[in-house]
């Protein structure tokens, strides 16, 4: 069997994502690489995928205890036999594990760096043949990463002390040109295939809010977005007690994670999130490395990160399955004192004392970084883009700063006065010390320091600190300002040059929100070309996945995942081969799942024969798997009925949503408008106050409220025939009416428009 026929019988793929093919087919010649691919980049596969065809076992080298056992969860589940050694086991688990790896059981197993010390590691490697020795989180070996850890340069020694030098593998999401060369040159990889497919996750919304009032944003976005997976980032174990407190308090079905916590707590907060029993998670940057859950639909950072690197590597455990996911930093300044106060105490276990300083410098560098793109008015993605090396064409139009109107103003003249103070400074005082004089603050310090004799004290007292504040900040990005990398840093003279000249002039742009309109058309998800039966479902097939993956005890994306399951919606696959024809469906999920699927897609569609499922998209969008596009001769109008097609509505005693849409789409003209769908029928009934959404069970479960009780809406419960339990909401003629009359009074109020 070839790579391509890997991939398709065990994970389920037809074709490579950029980069895979040119990285697995280096390693199967012999050759190292070094890939540096986003979060969702399918940086596993690349490895795995080979580990296969090679004639040995393949170490991989690995951080986290979770990030194993996740990834050899879902190699089990795909029918790869692969196996780890961590402390999570037992002297007798890891005898065993080293006994399976010996006799060939095990084609992949993993370790956690201080395990290559050991003795028994080192006999066990002694005596197998080891084709392929992969670093997972390889920015890890760098001294000047954003997460440098000592253990991993037992590599080094590990490699060199093998009977043959394997092929050497390593994958990071984020790595800047600095830390690139670093791993190759201490893992010493021989002429190795460098692949950095960029790291643009365009399905990824990034933006920034100022502001004091957390809290409130947090729990405003949450009822907005009840039904969504997310995590929300804080810097302290303190942060986390209190929000994940003030969630509970609010109803909001929630974990947390941190250090200070138990193990036995830790890990059942983190399963629960992962199996989709709490769909939110309040945690410090101890938590997420190698969580592979794909349906996260936002990341909130209550605080600002200490690096670029942290922010965009937590930022990026969003929308791992390609869907639309929005990344949202709250920043406030006091943001920065915090990350500073944690810098000042970061430990230096291991570390050389003449590189200490060294690394101190960067991480100010870094948190300097990090605090620009807090406070930049330009394009968020393409900061990101920037610092990571990547050129950029042009604002993302996808981002908060590229949805904001910024007004140009001249500050000029107030630029000058700020040059004037840092000259008087001799570049000695950092920036509270430059801001205060030039405010004429009432400050002992600025007394004891001198700076209220300087001419440029008090020069500019109508700006507020945030202004001037935002103004040094620009003079920085333009090079008249240079801000030191020392631990306390200072505000030196660049090149002023420029300003020199009368026609110069320094710009700030000021912001406001830019209509909801005017920002660019959201990316289309996979789910917007699914009918209202193909909605159904969907849902119907996430339930049916989570009483499969309770009784598995596996998450519920290692079954399968919701891309998948929308390809499910689309193919209606009936025998074996329509079914392996689904994204994510390989030889081992098939056996072990791939029937049990297709004989509830039956069952449901029994009940609704001949209904469609999904619809071709608008011309220039993109369709969906299993889908061609249909370009439209003319854009179709929204649905509406006049009075003499609502008289023909068939009322019966109880209607479900999607009877209703069908209902509604017999009586009209679907060659002329486009159709009632029940998605949008139901945004209306949760706006009239008849029903809404509610974590019941471990699931968010569609309900009526006590207003829709009253109006006679009831949930049905129903068995399959194979006994499988959902529920369904039925509604009673007097909301099919206002349904019916609602569409009515639409086109009524077109005609007196």
């Amino acid at each position: 069997m070839d790579a391509r026929g890997v991939l398709k019988q065990y994970f389920g793929y037809d074709s490579y994502k950029p980069g895979q093919e040119s990285i697995i087919e280096s390693i199967l010649a012999g050759q190292d690489v070094l890939g540096i691919m986003p979060t969702g980049a399918g940086k596993s596969v690349c490895y795995q995928v080979p580990a296969l065809l090679l004639p040995g076992i393949t170490v991989v080298i690995s951080p986290l205890i979770s990030l194993m056992q996740d990834q050899v969860k879902a190699l089990n589940e795909a029918g790869i036999h692969a196996g780890y050694i961590n402390s999570s086991l037992t002297e007798g688990q890891i005898t065993k594990v080293y006994e399976l790896a010996s006799l060939g059981t095990y084609k992949i197993l993993y370790v956690a760096p201080e395990r290559l010390e050991t003795d028994a590691f080192y006999l066990f490697s002694q005596r197998v043949d080891i084709s392929m020795v992969t670093v997972d989180e390889a920015h890890c070996i760098s001294q000047w990463g954003q997460d440098f850890r000592p253990s991993y340069l037992n590599i080094t020694d590990f490699i060199r002390n093998l009977s043959k030098r394997p092929v050497i593998s390593a994958f990071t999401a984020t790595a800047t040109e600095e830390v690139k060369t670093d791993i190759v040159c201490v893992l010493s990889l021989n002429e190795p295939n460098v692949v950095v497919t960029g790291f643009n996750r365009e399905n990824l919304y990034f933006s920034v809010e100022t502001m004091k009032q957390k809290d409130a944003f947090v729990v405003d976005y949450i009822d907005k977005h009840p039904n969504d997976s997310g995590i929300i980032y804080c810097a302290t174990r303190k942060n986390v007690d209190e929000l994940y407190e003030l969630l509970r308090g609010k109803g909001v079905p929630a974990a947390k994670y941190h250090a200070g916590m138990g193990n036995e707590e830790r890990k059942r907060h983190q399963n629960d999130f992962i199996y989709d029993r709490l769909p939110v998670i309040v945690a410090t940057n101890a938590f997420g490395m190698g969580i592979d859950k794909s349906n996260v639909r936002y990341v909130i950072h209550y605080n600002m990160p200490q690096s670029m690197e942290n922010y965009y590597q937590e930022a990026g455990r969003a929308g791992r399955d390609g869907e639309s996911a929005q990344c949202i930093l709250l920043f406030a300044p006091k943001d920065v004192r915090i990350d500073q106060f944690l810098l000042e105490h970061k430990e230096f276990k291991d570390v050389p004392p003449e590189d200490i300083e060294l690394i101190k410098q960067r991480d100010v560098r870094r948190l300097q970084v990090m605090e620009r793109y807090c406070r930049t008015t330009g394009c968020l993605r393409n900061y990101i883009l920037n610092y990571f090396g990547e050129r950029t064409e042009g604002p993302c139009d996808n981002c908060g700063n590229c949805h904001r109107e910024f007004t140009e103003i001249d500050m000029t003249e107030a630029a000058r006065q700020v040059i004037n103070c840092v000259y008087e400074t001799r570049g000695r005082y950092g920036l509270s010390v430059v801001i205060g004089t030039l405010l004429g603050a009432k400050r002992a310090r600025l007394k004891e320091l001198g700076t209220i004799e300087y001419r440029s004290y008090g020069k500019l007292p109508n700006l507020s600190e945030a202004e001037i504040r935002m103004l040094i900040d620009q003079m920085i990005l333009d090079g008249y300002l240079i801000q030191t990398e020392e631990e306390y840093s200072v505000l030196r003279m660049g090149d002023i040059t420029p300003l020199r000249d009368e026609q110069t002039r320094v710009l700030i742009r000021i912001y406001e929100e830019k209509k909801e309109e005017s920002k660019k058309k959201k990316k289309r998800r996979n789910t917007d070309a699914l009918t209202g039966v193909g909605y159904d479902l969907f849902e119907y097939l996430r339930a049916f996945r989570l009483q499969v993956a309770r009784e598995e005890a596996v998450p519920p994306y290692i079954v399968f995942n919701d891309k998948t399951l929308i390809d499910l919606c689309v193919k209606l696959p009936t025998d074996r081969d329509s079914m392996l024809s689904v994204t994510g469906v390989g030889e081992a999920k098939y056996e072990k799942y791939g029937e049990r699927f297709i004989n509830a897609i039956r069952e449901f569609m029994a009940e609704r024969p001949n209904a469609m499922t999904s619809m071709a998209v608008e011309a220039g969008e993109e369709a969906p798997a299993g889908e061609v596009p249909v370009k439209k001769s003319s854009k179709k109008e929204e649905y509406c009925l006049t009075p003499e097609k609502a008289e023909q509505f068939s009322y019966r005693d109880l209607l479900s949503l999607t009877e209703i849409g069908e209902e509604l789409n017999r009586l009209a003209d679907l060659t002329v408008m486009k159709k009632a769908v029940r998605v949008r029928i139901w945004e209306h009934l949760v706006g009239w106050g008849y029903t809404e959404e509610k974590m019941i069970d471990g699931r968010m479960m569609k309900v009526p409220t006590e207003l829709g009780k009253q109006k006679g809406i009831v949930t049905v419960d129903r068995i399959s025939q194979k006994g499988f339990h959902y529920s369904l909401l039925m509604y009673p003629p007097v909301i099919q009416n206002e349904i019916v009359n609602f569409y009515v009074r639409e086109v009524q109020s077109k005609v007196q428009d």
